[in-house]
């Protein structure tokens, strides 16, 4: 039983990669949605980080999270991109 709201705070310790999020049946496409924008965000700020000299876990590529994204109907707003690596909120 995938425990929604632990797996939110991060989603990189509840699942292995964003495959096992879209592959779910516990989850609602909404919740994968979320869990996939939050670990958007997550690998935005370790690649902040690894900018800084500080080292973090071995991160899921963005693209692995936007092919995902892109499997649920959900596509990046480029027109609309924040300039932060950060990409805004989630």
């Amino acid at each position: 039983m995938i425990d929604f709201q632990k797996a939110l705070q991060d989603p990189g310790l509840a699942f292995k990669t964003p495959g096992e999020i879209l592959q779910s049946k516990e989850l609602s496409r909404e919740q994968k949605i979320k869990l996939l924008r939050q670990w958007e965000y997550d690998v935005r700020e370790i690649q902040v980080a690894e900018e800084e000299n500080m080292v973090g876990p071995e991160p899921i590529t963005l693209l692995s999270i936007h092919e995902a994204l892109g499997f649920l109907g959900v596509f990046r707003d480029t027109e609309r991109a924040a300039p932060t690596k950060q990409g805004g909120g989630t």
